[in-house]
């Protein structure tokens, strides 16, 4: 009877785990997904400049080669090239990691969805700054004490195919100077998803992306 009643007692259990609900995957982390997080702990090495204009001057250009892998950074300019290790090294290179950071989360930050301890609220309709679509909207807010500008707010505007079209920048959570840009000129390189192109309403800004290249690891097959 004790091994009736036991065999009872665990087809019970296994029928209760198979009727409970998966667990949702949050929204930042299907926008990652999305954009390629699961094929980015292949990239072995990548290579990108950043360039600014305003009003069709070129402000800033910036050429980096980053290997994820081994954190070891390279900012190449006209002058110069250092090399550093961003993990260990950073604060002797302060300056130059500050621009890395800020350079390599424009170009990445969908996968900084998944990868960075942030708040989220997810409003399922909400009117895009510079477009003025209906799209769908999660607001991302970093902790204090977080990174170089902590407390730094993002309105993230997105579409069904969960690919980012339009944000606002609220430094330090701040709305008294709210900066909106477009996400845009999307292309694949091996898997990851990049908006080459970022603008504000009127054109006089424009952060955009030239010389990508992202390197894979071989995959060992046997």
């Amino acid at each position: 009877m004790k091994k009736i009643l036991l065999l009872l007692a665990l087809a019970t259990s296994l029928l209760g785990c198979k009727n409970e609900p998966e667990k949702e995957i949050p929204i930042t982390h299907q926008i990652a997904k999305a954009n390629g997080l699961e094929v980015f702990d292949r990239v072995k090495e990548l290579q990108y400049t950043f360039n600014v204009k305003a009003n069709d001057t070129l402000r800033t250009s910036r050429q980096w080669t980053w290997e994820p892998k081994t954190n070891m950074v390279t900012l190449t300019t006209p002058d110069s090239t250092i090399t550093y290790d961003h993990k260990s090294e950073a604060d002797r290179h302060e300056w130059v990691d500050q621009r890395f950071i800020n350079d390599q989360y424009w170009l990445l930050f969908p996968f900084h969805l998944a990868w960075d301890d942030m708040e989220y609220e997810y409003s399922e309709k909400a009117t895009a700054p510079i477009s003025g679509n209906e799209m769908q909207m999660v607001t991302v807010k970093y902790p204090e004490g977080a990174g170089y500008t902590p407390g730094d707010m993002y309105e993230i505007y997105f579409g069904e195919d969960l690919m980012i079209r339009e944000w606002i920048y609220l430094s330090g959570g701040s709305r008294e100077n709210p900066f909106p840009a477009s996400w845009e000129n999307y292309e694949d390189f091996n898997g990851l998803k990049i908006a080459k192109t970022h603008k504000n309403k009127n054109g006089s800004f424009e952060l955009f992306f030239t010389g990508i290249n992202v390197v894979m690891e071989d995959r060992v097959t046997e």
